[in-house]
């Protein structure tokens, strides 16, 4: 029985069936090892094709994301800084970096180094002196006439500390311009004037004076003018209490930045904290941070090197390398021996670059980034070749506007890329534009009419709270130019941005042209209506029609005027020369004046100005006689075919 027993046991335990039920459990965890080795290998060979098959199918996935990624934390800090009471300010923002990078390096001058803490004390010192010689309070506006150098960024973080609102003025001009573009804030109590500017400034001291303007000098004290300098050396380096600017809001001006823009004369566009506080965002979506060193050789007074340049550096707290004129000689030498690792630029500063001698140590340097606009492809393609191969950022942007787009892939000649972003915050469209009328075409219910892809057309983008248009101080005609009503809807608002661009099938933007009475020479906007007028002023001329002609070799366009004579007038070269250097920038004086007996209309009694466009400055063109205005003989020569010869073979400097 107990032999039975063990037996029925066995069989029980490790009989027929249970053997089976093993074998088969076996067979199953292999057939799952299978299908999850099979798995992994698929995986596998996925993770290898998937970068083909993105650079086949969706080559920018990647650099959409991540651009996406850098630009949604931007925005979101932007708008925590936004909502903040009191409100937070980018001047808030210096003062955070003074305080966690006290000794880092943030301004590199001629030698010369400011930390961020010395920059800290002696805008203090500045701030101080402000309040004690012109009694500045919040709410006040002080113009600042100062060539690229420290003292420019020192008195504005002083007068921000102050919560003052800052004009600058193009240190180009003079005369009268100078006096038209400081009272374009009305309200205006202050010039803060560089050293190196006193001679205009005695020019124009007097009439500043009779309107109760305090006029100071960085640098020695000369008649009608006091030293902010020595105030400055005077004064405590004790902090600016926060609550002296405490009640300003987000709407409050902060910046003007003059433009000539495409409707006349020079207009100060307001700047407001928020826009200011944005403009924080743009280095660090392109990936710039404390550990760059930027190159700013731009105008400290323009958009470009205000905004990106001096208040990048003061959000992402790298340093900055400033010059006081763009040199291409000096460009990468300068790069070299400060370890330069982002340039800003203008197309016409490349291919300066690229027309400079070349040399074995052209590849030589820690650029790895140049951002700016206005760079052609075939200038951008040679750049690459001839410096090396590193990211270059195009982007689109207007100083009054209230879009922008930035080429974030670095596609040869686009201005920029259309994001998902952008139909978020702002609606925007190229619409069709009449050239003739120089108006945009509406259909016949009275609405703009949107062109397809590959289309040329007017840029426009909607007015809204996210995307405000502040416009001009104190000039609420030239902000109304601006605006374009009932585009596609009754009663919407549009900013027009007056230029013409065309949109790919990736959604890339390509900048075709600018509208209205304007042209681009020296990396300055030129009005022409301001050129006319200051022709006009003389006693020769009857009437004057100005344009920009194409040099070849050169960027932008020149400009040049034709003009009508006054019946029996004379056309005395010396005083013309005289007058136009006396009352216009350099970039803007007409190099080439054709004389005409008769201006052609067009059918809305506009001057017709296609024809003299096309016919430029070659004098074989024409029977008018034309004339060049010459530097060297200090008034306009007869252009006759060989100096036109030297111009175009760069014998002439224009």
């Amino acid at each position: 029985m107990i032999l039975m027993s063990r037996l029925e046991q066995f069989r029980w335990t490790s009989g027929a069936a249970p053997v089976t039920v093993q074998i088969s459990t076996v067979q199953q965890n292999q057939t799952l090892k299978d299908k999850m080795l099979l798995l992994l290998v698929l995986l596998l060979l996925l993770l290898l094709v998937s970068p083909l098959l993105l650079r086949r199918f969706s080559p920018l996935l990647w650099p959409d994301l991540l651009y996406h990624a850098r630009l949604l934390r931007a925005l979101l800090r932007f708008e925590s800084r936004r909502r903040r009471r009191p409100v937070f300010l980018p001047v808030d923002r210096f003062l955070q970096q003074a305080e966690a990078r006290p000794h880092k390096p943030f301004i590199v001058f001629e030698g010369q180094t400011l930390t961020y803490r010395d920059a800290d004390r002696e805008s203090n010192r500045i701030a101080n002196a402000l309040l004690r010689e012109c009694g500045m309070r919040a709410g006040d506006t002080a113009a600042l006439f100062i060539t690229n150098q420290p003292a420019f960024i020192l008195c504005w973080i002083a007068l921000a500390k102050l919560g003052c609102a800052c004009a600058l003025l193009n240190t180009s001009i003079r005369d009268d311009s100078l006096i038209r573009s400081f009272r374009c804030c009305r309200g205006a109590k202050v010039l803060i004037a560089s050293a190196d500017l006193q001679a205009a400034v005695q020019q124009v001291c007097v009439p500043l004076q009779q309107d109760g303007v305090c006029v100071l000098m960085m640098g020695m004290e000369c008649s009608g003018m006091r030293s902010l300098s020595r105030a400055a050396q005077e004064s405590s380096d004790t902090a600016v209490p926060a609550a002296v600017r405490a009640h300003l809001t987000n709407n409050t001006p902060a910046v003007y930045i003059y433009t000539s823009g495409t409707t006349g004369l020079p207009k100060a566009a307001v700047i407001t904290q928020t826009r200011l506080l944005a403009s924080l965002a743009v280095l660090p979506s392109i990936g710039v941070t404390h550990t760059d060193v930027l190159y700013v050789t731009l105008p400290l007074y323009h958009t470009a090197g205000f905004l990106i340049g001096f208040m990048g550096c003061v959000e992402t707290g790298s340093s900055m390398v400033l010059r006081r004129k763009f040199s291409a000689s000096r460009f990468w030498d300068e790069c070299r021996a400060h370890e330069v690792t982002v340039v800003q630029y203008i197309g016409e500063i490349l291919r300066y670059l690229c027309n400079t001698p070349q040399r074995a140590v052209d590849q030589h340097h820690a650029v790895r980034l140049a951002i700016g606009n206005g760079l052609r492809a075939d200038v951008w393609r040679e750049f690459l070749q001839r410096f090396g191969q590193m990211e270059v950022r195009e982007f689109y942007a207007s100083t009054e506007g209230n879009i922008g787009f930035l080429n974030y892939t670095g596609r040869l000649g686009a201005v920029g890329r259309v994001s998902f972003l952008h139909r978020m915050a702002v609606h925007y469209a190229l619409i069709q534009f009449d050239t003739e009328r120089e108006e945009p075409v509406r259909d016949s219910s009275g609405r703009c009419v949107e062109v397809p892809k590959g289309q040329t057309g007017l840029l426009v983008s909607q007015i809204t709270h996210m995307a405000p248009f502040v416009g001009y101080a104190h000039d609420e005609q030239q902000t109304e130019r601006k605006r374009l009503r009932d585009v596609f809807r009754r009663g919407d608002v549009y900013f027009n941005s007056g230029d013409l661009m065309r949109m790919d099938q990736d959604n890339f933007l390509y900048f075709i042209d600018r509208v209205g009475d304007t042209f681009r020479w020296k990396g300055e906007n030129v009005a022409t209506t301001e050129v006319s007028d200051v022709l006009s002023l003389l006693e020769c001329v009857a009437e004057a029609s100005v344009y920009g002609v194409c040099v070849p070799g050169h960027e932008g366009r020149i400009g040049m005027a034709a003009v009508k004579l006054k019946d029996g007038a004379e056309f005395e070269q010396k005083q013309v020369f005289e007058h136009v250097s006396r009352l216009l920038p350099a970039y803007a004086r007409p190099r080439f004046l054709r004389l005409q007996s008769s201006m052609e209309l067009t059918s809305t009694f506009k001057q017709l100005k296609l024809k003299l466009v096309e016919a430029g400055f070659n004098p074989s063109m024409t029977s008018d006689p034309i004339y060049f205005l010459c530097e060297r003989e200090q008034t306009y020569v007869t252009l006759t075919p060989n100096i036109y010869q030297q111009i175009l073979a760069h014998s002439i400097k224009l």
